[in-house]
């Protein structure tokens, strides 16, 4: 009697994948950013926007996860995997910020291409997370994750070229200093989507 009358599922794969589509749109703007300095504060401003955005989101769903009496998956799973989600866009907007306050007028290919290994990876966050509502899609699920894993180091490697430029190349120590930053928490996001594909490959060994 009591199980029936407590909330069951919940809508929590709605959720995930709301919050997966917010960090591709913040990618994106990222990439945007890195483009065209011309509309700097303009991207910020969004990348901040969908940050709350998904701040939202990350409250409902533990919010739904105390309600919830019967959940789709662990309760444990479900905290990791959302608040790791949302670690995607904070660092996302911490990069944005960072570019505006430290008032860089120039971006490297280096720091672009890492904007852009973010967004590929934010994107094949975003197709698993869309899948995980059936573990009927569990081989599927496991390839993308794996293509995640290469991703983060294709942006590791860029990373490590890039500090070994910048100290071999850049004479101005405060402009080395900020584009360091820049890179290391770039590189810190790609990190995060590995530690959600990381998250659903123990989800599917645990339910599949």
């Amino acid at each position: 009697m009591f199980g029936r009358l407590m909330p069951t599922e919940g809508k929590f794969f709605e959720l995930f994948s709301q919050h997966a589509d917010l960090c591709v749109k913040g990618a994106k703007e990222m990439v945007a950013l890195m483009t065209n300095f011309d509309d700097l504060e303009t991207r910020v401003h969004a990348i901040e926007t969908i940050e709350k955005q998904a701040d939202k989101v990350t409250y409902e769903t533990l919010d739904l996860l105390h309600k919830t009496f019967i959940t789709p998956l662990d309760r444990d799973d479900i905290h990791k995997l959302i608040t790791s989600m949302d670690d995607i866009l904070d660092l996302l907007e911490d990069a944005g910020q960072t570019i505006s306050l430290y008032d860089i007028k120039a971006i490297t290919p280096e720091a672009k291409r890492l904007a852009e290994l973010c967004l590929a990876c934010a994107e094949k966050v975003q197709a698993t997370v869309v899948l995980l509502n059936n573990m009927d899609n569990s081989r599927e699920m496991l390839g993308i994750c794996e293509e995640i894993d290469r991703l983060e180091s294709d942006a590791d490697h860029v990373m490590r070229a890039a500090m070994s430029k910048l100290f071999r190349d850049e004479p101005d120590v405060r402009t080395l200093i900020k584009l360091k930053a820049i890179y290391e928490i770039l590189e810190t996001v790609t990190d995060r989507c590995e530690d959600v594909a990381n998250i659903i490959e123990a989800i599917i060994v645990e339910n599949a």
